[in-house]
């Protein structure tokens, strides 16, 4: 078992975060825990947990990641809607790599019950 917090920025060990839905043992039960354990997917480098939380109208047939990419850090800025009382929700993030950083407000939909990334626009 993990001890090591996790990525996402939460203070928790992987385990018991993020890595209860990569390894499919829970869902993520808010549009922002599932933001997290997505960018912690790319941290862990896990394109399968990313093709599997997308939704199926946008989700690309296949993701190639780059495993030189090193992701630095998470910041939630706003979250709306996306809980266990919403089908629609809206993630604003700001993801730091080595190099530089994404910002981003991505939308997310429930599908039979379980919460996808829809698409993102990005802020600058």
């Amino acid at each position: 078992m993990s001890t090591r917090t996790c990525p996402c920025g939460l203070p928790q060990s992987y385990d018991a975060c993020c890595g209860r839905f990569h390894s499919g043992a829970a869902s993520a039960p808010t549009a922002e825990l599932l933001m997290r354990s997505r960018y912690c997917a790319f941290v862990k480098g896990d394109a399968g947990y990313l093709l599997r939380t997308w939704h199926p109208r946008t989700r690309p047939e296949r993701l190639d990641l780059d495993p030189r990419m090193r992701w630095t850090g998470l910041e939630i800025l706003d979250a709306d809607g996306g809980s266990a009382f919403h089908t629609t929700g809206t993630v604003t993030f700001r993801a730091s790599y080595r190099g530089g950083r994404l910002h981003e407000r991505s939308r997310f939909e429930r599908v039979a019950g379980a919460w996808v990334y829809v698409d993102g626009d990005f802020l600058d």
